[in-house]
């Protein structure tokens, strides 16, 4: 019978088979460790910086926004003609004449005129122009303007003592100067001052210094202090760089003034250059 061709051959004598033998591992490279922990550690080390960069800019962005000195050391509470009012009081206090006496008392209030017993609201501003230029005309009102009246309580609000003279009207400018700068940085919505100075006699008109937000641009960018020294002088005592200072922001600005009367009955405040 002819052989199965499915069968083993038979294995020849004294054969020993040999265990079988798995396949060998291939070998691990001996460097993929160490490059795995040296990109965790690179992953760790940019976490790290990543954190450290934002932080660093988180805390310089808020220096910008909260950091430097403040404005001021003092601030009114509150807004509107409460905070003007606050701002009149503090302001007005510092202010003093060689003998130690109040240099002037300070009135806030919305900008108003008053005709015998009635009160007229001030709606406009017309500044005349000079040397033939266009008139300029400004809307005003409780809500964006603030009128002080500086009074020295003499006769007709004169300063009731010693002698008018050029540097007694410079420190009542920079008075002036200080509470608009006041306003215009803690009032919200204020964009007009308009402040009466004292006569010079009680047979004088007073002078009227009108000034707008947009003219105290640079100073108001300032801490109070880098504009007006924290030691308010006494006339005559003024440092150079705020005589001049002064001038600059309050000397065009001072004007006469008349009133007249519009058809919606607001008061137009009219006011003229003065005389060089």
């Amino acid at each position: 019978m002819a052989a199965d061709v499915t069968s083993p051959e038979p294995e020849p004598k004294g054969f020993v088979p040999l265990e079988p033998v798995a396949a060998a591992a291939p070998p691990q490279s001996e460097e993929m460790p160490h490059r795995f922990g040296f990109l965790l550690l690179y992953g760790i080390l940019g976490l790290a910086l990543g954190a450290t960069m934002s932080g660093l800019v988180l805390a310089f962005n808020a220096k910008l926004t909260t950091g430097g000195p403040p404005w001021s050391t003092w601030r009114p509470t509150g807004g509107g003609i409460g905070a003007a009012q606050q701002i009149a009081e503090h302001v007005g206090g510092e202010y003093r004449l060689a003998n130690g006496d109040q240099l002037v008392d300070v009135i806030a209030k919305a900008p108003s005129v008053t005709a015998g017993n009635t009160t007229i609201p001030v709606g406009y501003v017309a500044v005349r122009g000079k040397r033939g230029a266009t008139d300029q005309l400004f809307p005003v009102s409780g809500s964006n303007s603030v009128m002080y009246t500086l009074c020295g309580l003499g006769p007709s609000c004169t300063i009731a003592t010693g002698k008018a003279s050029v540097a007694r009207g410079r420190l009542v400018r920079r008075e002036i100067l200080e509470l608009a700068l006041y306003t215009f940085h803690t009032v919200g919505g204020a964009d007009n001052v308009l402040a009466l100075m004292p006569p010079s006699s009680a047979t004088k008109p007073p002078v009227l210094v009108y000034l707008r937000r947009g003219d105290l641009g640079p100073e108001l960018r300032l801490p109070l202090g880098d504009s007006l020294g924290a030691q308010v002088p006494k006339p005559g005592s003024m440092p150079p760089r705020e005589r001049q200072l002064v001038d600059a922001t309050t000397g065009s600005r001072a004007y006469s003034f008349s009133l007249t009367r519009a058809q919606d009955g607001n008061a137009i405040l009219i006011l003229a250059p003065l005389a060089a």
